[in-house]
C-alpha cells in the first residue's frame, strides 16, 4: 500500500488512537504511517469481539449450571482458545478439553491446577472457585 492510500476513516474501534502502518513511500522504500482506521476493520473487530463474547457468556452459562469446569470459563474470559491455551499451559489439547469436564477437573492435582492458575493470573483458590461477574 503507498503513503497516501494508507486508510483514514476514524474507526471507534481504535478509541481515537492512531495504529502504526507500513507503507511505502515515494522511493519504494516502507515507511510508518498512521492511520486512525478503516472502516472494514473497525467492522470485523466489532463482530469478533461479540462473538468472543457470546462464547463467554456460554461459557459462563455451562459453568453455572455445571456442566464444564473453571477451565471452560477462564478460557474465554482471558481470550484463550485451545490452541494459544495449550501452549501456555505445556497440557496437549485433549488434556485440556477433559480438563474441562467437572469430574476430571476436580481430580486434578495442585500442581496440574497450578498451571492454569498462573496462565489465568489467579490464585489456585480463584480457580476452584470462580467468582462470576453477572
Amino acid at each position: 500500500m503507498k503513503k497516501e492510500e494508507v486508510p483514514q476513516d476514524a474507526c471507534k474501534t481504535y478509541s481515537g488512537h492512531k495504529k502504526l502502518i507500513y507503507a511505502v513511500d515515494e522511493k519504494g522504500h516502507y515507511e510508518g504511517v498512521k492511520s486512525s482506521g478503516w472502516e472494514v476493520e473497525g467492522f470485523a473487530t466489532e463482530m469478533a469481539v461479540k462473538a468472543l463474547d457470546n462464547q463467554l457468556n456460554k461459557a459462563k452459562q455451562d459453568f453455572i449450571q455445571g456442566r464444564v469446569s473453571p477451565v471452560a470459563y477462564y478460557a474465554p474470559l482471558f481470550r484463550f482458545d485451545l490452541m494459544s491455551l495449550a501452549h501456555a499451559t505445556g497440557f496437549f489439547q485433549w488434556q485440556i478439553k477433559r480438563h474441562m469436564k467437572p469430574s476430571v477437573f476436580n481430580s486434578l492435582s495442585d500442581k496440574k491446577l497450578q498451571k492454569y492458575s498462573d496462565v489465568f493470573n489467579v490464585t489456585l483458590q480463584e480457580l476452584k472457585n470462580p467468582v462470576i461477574e453477572s
